[in-house]
């Protein structure tokens, strides 16, 4: 079996990659956000899924304001080395807006998830 690590491909323009976050256990998808060198450094370091917001242009811990953490079982990397993915045990909810998975609307606008926990109480 092949060991070594694979170069990770972070964008020219800005330094990140996409980064699938994916409940280890279920296999559901949770959430797509973005890493940048150092994100991906920390989440190695500490276990807790780091991120890059680009919204923010910071660097973030997942559930460092909710408390709803990514634990990071495992970091894959794709073929081309141009994505990631984060296998995680998830505490709570990954999506800010109270459910389970940021994907919890159908395209026809139909909700499909679980909602689990209020936003207006976790980010009051």
């Amino acid at each position: 079996m092949e060991t070594d690590a694979p170069e990770i491909a972070f964008e020219d323009g800005n330094g990140l990659v996409p980064v699938v976050a994916q409940d280890a256990e279920s296999g559901d998808v949770l959430m797509l956000a973005y890493a940048s060198r150092e994100a991906l450094a920390r989440t190695r370091e500490t276990g807790l899924a780091h991120y890059y917001s680009r919204s923010r242009e910071e660097l973030w811990q997942k559930g460092e304001t909710s408390g709803h953490v990514q634990h990071v079982a495992e970091v894959r990397v794709d073929c081309d080395g141009d994505a990631l993915l984060y296998r995680v045990e998830q505490e709570g909810g990954a999506c800010h807006t109270g459910f389970r998975s940021c994907f919890y609307r159908s395209a026809d606008g139909e909700v499909v998830g679980e909602r689990v926990f209020d936003p207006d109480d976790v980010y009051a």
